[in-house]
Order: C-alpha cells, then sequence, then structure tokens
C-alpha cells in the first residue's frame, strides 16, 4: 500500500524548494529576472470591564450585521447604475464579450513595469501612517446615539479629513486618561518616541483598569475596545519610528482586532509586515484598508490612490524576491473552462520557462488588482492566478489544499497517532517555508474565500498548533493574534453564512482561550485538522483499493488469455 504522504510533505521535504532567500542572494539577482517576473502585472498606478479580548469575541455578530448594514448602504447608492449597467450589458450580443476577453488578454502583453521607488512608499507612509491623531475613531457608537444615527456615525476618520466628526453624542473619555494621552502625543511630536510608547503603554494600563470613559458604569465595551484600539494604533506608529517593528507587530494585530473598520489599522499593519519584509501579508494588509476606507463611506481619491500604490508595490516586492515559483494573471469576464485554463498555462510555459515543474491555475480565485480594483463597480475587474513551481510537490500540494472544504495541513503518515518532535520541526519547516508564503501571496490579491469564509485563517491556527508543541511561545501568540486580527476584519469584507459565522465565533473564543492560557480543551483548528487527516488517510485506502483491484482484475484478464491460449495450443 502507498503510504499518505506520498505527494505530500516528505518529498517537499526531500526536494527542498528555496523559499526564503537571504539578501545577499537577492541582491544579486539579475535585474531582467525581476523585470521578466512582473511582466504578467498590469501597468502600476502612475498617481499616487470585560477585557478587550473577550469584548472582540462578543463583538463578531454584531459586527456581522453591522458590516451587512454597510454593505447595504453602499449598494444602494449603486443600484440604479448598475441595473442600467445590466441591462445594456443583456442587450449587446455575446460576440462583445469574447471582444471583450480578447481586449483583456492583450493586456499581458504590455512592456516591463517600472519598479515603484522607496521614497514614494515613505510618502505615503508620512502621509498615512506616521500622522499625529488625535480624535478616536469609534467602530460602534451605539449606546449613545439613536438606531437612525448610528448608520450615520460608524466607521472612519479621513487624513485632513482625519479627524472624526463632532457628533455631541461621542463618548467622553476619562479625564486622566485624556491627560495621559496629551502628554505621550506631546511627546511623539517632539520626536521623543521611546519616551511617547511609555506614556501610551500607561494610557493603555488605564485603559484596562476601567479607566477609559468619563462614565465607566454607563460605558458600553465596543466604545472601551475602540479607545484601547487607538492606544495600541499610537503605539505601532511609535515603534515604527523607532525601528522596531517587531515591537509594533502585535500591537497592529491587536488595533484591528479591537477594531477592524477602521482602515488606518489595516495600512499601519501593513507597514510593521513591510519593515519585516513580509511583503505578501503586507499586500493583503493594504488591500484590506483600501476596501475598509471604501466601505466606511471614503471618497477623497487622492487617499485610496495611496493606498492602491502601497499595495501595488508590495505585490511586486513579492514577486521580484520570491524564487520557488512566478505568476501570471489573466483578466477575464466570463468564467474559464477547461481549455482556456489549459492555454493560460501554455503562456505561462512560455513566458516563465523556469517555473514549468508544476503548473496551477486557480480556478475558485477571483483576484484583483489595485490597478483595476473599483470596490464601487458590480464587481470590480477580476482576475485569475496562474502559478508555476519549481518543485513540483508543493504545486501539487498546494492545489489539494484549494479544494479542500475544510483545510488543514493534513499530509503525514499515521493519522490517528501524535507526530514527534522531529516530525513536528519537519512538519513546522516545510509549512512555515514552503507553504504559507505561497498561501499569503495567494490572498495578498484575494479579497474573499470561495469555499469558507474562514480559509487561510484556520491553517495559520494549526500552524500556531505546532509552535505551541515546539514552545515557540513569542512566535506562536504572534501567529494567534494575526489570525484574530483576520477573524474579528471577515464579516466586514464578504456575506458569511450563519455555519461560518459560528465557526468564526469557536475559532475567535479558542483563540482568545489560547492565549490566555485558559481551558485545556481541544481546539476548533485541532479538530479540523484530525477531521483532515481522516478524510485524507480514507482517500489514500480507498484509492489504493481501486488501485489493487485494477491489478487483480488485469493479472486475471492476461492469466484468462493464457488458458485460452494454451487450450488452442492443445
Amino acid at each position: 500500500m502507498e503510504s499518505a504522504s506520498n505527494t505530500g510533505f516528505g518529498n517537499i521535504i526531500n526536494k527542498g524548494c528555496q523559499n526564503e532567500t537571504s539578501p545577499k542572494a537577492n541582491a544579486s539577482r539579475e535585474p531582467t529576472v525581476a523585470a521578466n517576473k512582473l511582466n504578467d502585472i498590469p501597468e502600476a498606478l502612475q498617481e499616487v470591564k470585560k477585557t478587550p479580548g473577550e469584548t472582540a469575541v462578543e463583538n463578531v455578530m454584531e459586527r456581522i450585521r453591522m458590516a451587512k448594514n454597510g454593505k447595504e448602504k453602499q449598494s444602494n447608492d449603486l443600484d440604479r447604475a448598475g441595473l442600467k449597467r445590466k441591462l445594456e450589458s443583456e442587450e449587446k450580443p455575446a460576440v462583445k464579450k469574447d471582444a471583450r476577453m480578447l481586449e483583456l488578454d492583450n493586456q499581458l502583453a504590455t512592456m516591463p513595469r517600472p519598479h515603484i521607488p522607496l521614497k514614494s512608499l515613505m510618502d505615503v507612509e508620512i502621509k498615512l501612517v506616521y500622522i499625529d491623531e488625535e480624535d478616536i475613531t469609534y467602530e460602534f457608537v451605539g449606546s449613545m446615539a439613536s438606531t437612525s444615527t448610528q448608520s450615520m456615525c460608524r466607521d472612519v476618520e479621513i487624513v485632513d479629513t482625519l479627524s472624526a466628526p463632532n457628533f455631541s453624542f461621542l463618548p467622553q473619555i476619562d479625564k486622566w486618561l485624556q491627560v495621559a494621552l496629551k502628554d505621550a502625543s506631546t511627546c511623539y511630536r517632539q520626536k521623543k518616541y521611546a519616551v511617547a510608547a511609555g506614556q501610551f503603554r500607561t494610557a493603555l494600563e488605564l485603559c484596562s483598569k476601567g479607566a477609559a470613559l468619563g462614565k465607566p458604569f454607563d460605558a458600553s465595551p465596543e466604545d472601551i475596545s475602540s479607545i484601547a484600539s487607538f492606544i495600541e494604533m499610537k503605539l505601532v506608529t511609535c515603534y515604527l519610528r523607532m525601528r522596531k517593528p517587531d515591537l509594533a507587530l502585535n500591537h497592529s494585530h491587536r488595533s484591528i482586532i479591537l477594531n477592524p473598520a477602521y482602515f488606518l489599522n489595516h495600512l499601519r499593519q501593513a507597514a510593521v509586515f513591510r519593515w519585516l519584509e513580509r511583503y505578501s501579508e503586507a499586500a493583503r494588509s493594504a488591500m484590506t484598508a483600501d476596501y475598509m476606507y471604501w466601505l466606511s463611506g471614503g471618497s477623497e481619491q487622492h487617499i485610496s490612490k495611496l493606498i492602491k500604490l502601497y499595495w501595488q508595490a508590495m505585490i511586486e516586492e513579492a514577486i521580484t524576491r520570491e524564487e520557488s515559483f512566478s505568476v501570471m494573471y489573466t483578466p477575464f469576464a466570463t468564467k474559464a473552462k477547461a481549455d482556456k485554463i489549459d492555454k493560460m498555462k501554455e503562456a505561462f510555459a512560455k513566458k516563465h520557462p523556469d517555473y514549468v515543474a508544476y503548473i496551477y491555475t486557480d480556478p475558485h480565485g477571483l483576484h484583483i488588482l489595485p490597478q483595476t480594483a473599483d470596490w464601487a463597480s458590480l464587481p470590480p475587474q477580476q482576475y485569475l492566478l496562474t502559478l508555476g513551481f519549481k518543485n513540483k510537490d508543493v504545486g501539487k500540494f498546494l492545489e489539494k489544499m484549494s479544494s479542500k472544504k475544510l483545510p488543514s495541513f493534513s499530509e503525514h503518515r499515521a493519522p490517528f497517532s501524535p507526530l514527534t518532535r522531529e516530525e513536528s520541526v519537519r512538519h513546522l519547516e516545510t509549512i512555515g517555508k514552503k507553504i504559507l508564503p505561497i498561501m499569503d501571496f495567494i490572498r495578498g490579491t484575494k479579497l474573499t474565500e470561495s469555499f469558507s469564509a474562514c480559509s487561510g485563517v484556520i491553517e495559520k491556527l494549526q500552524y500556531a498548533s505546532l509552535l505551541s508543541r515546539l514552545q515557540r511561545v513569542k512566535e506562536q501568540s504572534q501567529v494567534i493574534n494575526q489570525a484574530m486580527a483576520e477573524l474579528a476584519t471577515i464579516p466586514y469584507l464578504q456575506d458569511i453564512s450563519q455555519q461560518d459565522a459560528e465557526l468564526l465565533q469557536s475559532l475567535m473564543a479558542d483563540a482568545m482561550d489560547t492565549l490566555e492560557g485558559r481551558s485545556d480543551k481541544e481546539r476548533v483548528w485541532n479538530k479540523i485538522q484530525k477531521v483532515g487527516i481522516i478524510e485524507d488517510f480514507l482517500y489514500h485506502l480507498e484509492d489504493n483499493f481501486l488501485k489493487t483491484k485494477k491489478l487483480r482484475t488485469a493479472r486475471r484478464q492476461k492469466m484468462k488469455m493464457k488458458r485460452l491460449q494454451s487450450v488452442q495450443q492443445h
């Protein structure tokens, strides 16, 4: 019988595709290679008293409701125009669709794209990341406003406009907390970033002890979360100014967990990832920031263009630094059929002959690029993503992962027994350096998930369990905080079913219990992992059974033919 890991991690580890490259190796790569890899991306933009964690868990259903209301509000303004476009498109003959398809396909033949300079990225960060905000953005303003007013005043402040509307019913901050925040902001403006960070930490402690609002007994958990998010966000900017992105990382995650609706929380997270050279994750954070800006009513085009420029730069950087795979984006207007996908693979093989060990086109992915992203359109221009790998087993494994309804890293031999320490180390190395980075890249242009809204997050939590098994506590904490930030954001990005909503709540609650060392019960993501392992094990058993059955049938037929020949000879 074949082992269940025949096309899994064992082969990936043995062949060792080099996913992470050293700075020296990156610096020595020829410019033409980077230019060739960027050829298949359309032209870049030219312009450029509960704990906060418990509150985050309780806010999940409220966020689902509020996000749904926000999307409905945005779509109401577009209904007439969208209906008109739909009617006009239905009146046009099918030939024009084909013409559009050809026109979009021709975009792939454009000239190499110029690399976005570092100065442009720094300009974006100075204008949007490092600004010294003074007004707190509240995710929910429920307790002090009428129901009709809630929908008007949800979310966001904008630059220049980066001051929140002066509604008289906004919560009043505790006076001692106000003093602490004012002193910290003064130090920040004086470029005393270490001192400012210390004072913001003090403010965060005051907030956690209940000194957040002037009337603590009337304060809602949501308002306290928004204030805590504001302070976490301030700590991010201080640590980035001090060039300590590793210290800023968890604060950037927590600012999103506490207030996922505020677009600058996501952009600051992108800046932290950029400093850590995690460009694929930075791309996703920037994409989310741009979508959140539109969803919350942002109308300043220059702000959206700056965010899109940042998003585009992160995608380019991720591609040019990657050596184990290359990519091609193909615009499409209708569902791609098998023959169309085959043509995409042929085109990819001609353009990227070094990455043809395995070629995979994601049929479920609806990818969006910053050059053509217009969230107000119905829908924005979408692309199919084709990936080519140097390592065949990595490509096959990722294709298999993308078709699973229950995501899991389930490729090891003994499905009913735990991994040994040595197996855990190899498993962790494979996932962390060869699989997750590619999945992060795919999600950098993919706003929503096809099978389960929580796909992409469950895998991170399973990875965190491996880190825990090897007692890598700091890394585990960072991965869980990042997963929680993504879970808190999901209701704003896509409509989710009741089943997904319940799964999301369970994942969030278990993640918080893990961080705080509560409860020894088995985590939801580990249960999903076990189900995936058993499904794979049964699949391989069935596959081997069928193969054996075919072999036996072939042998019987061969024996029968020999007997017939023998009878004929006699």
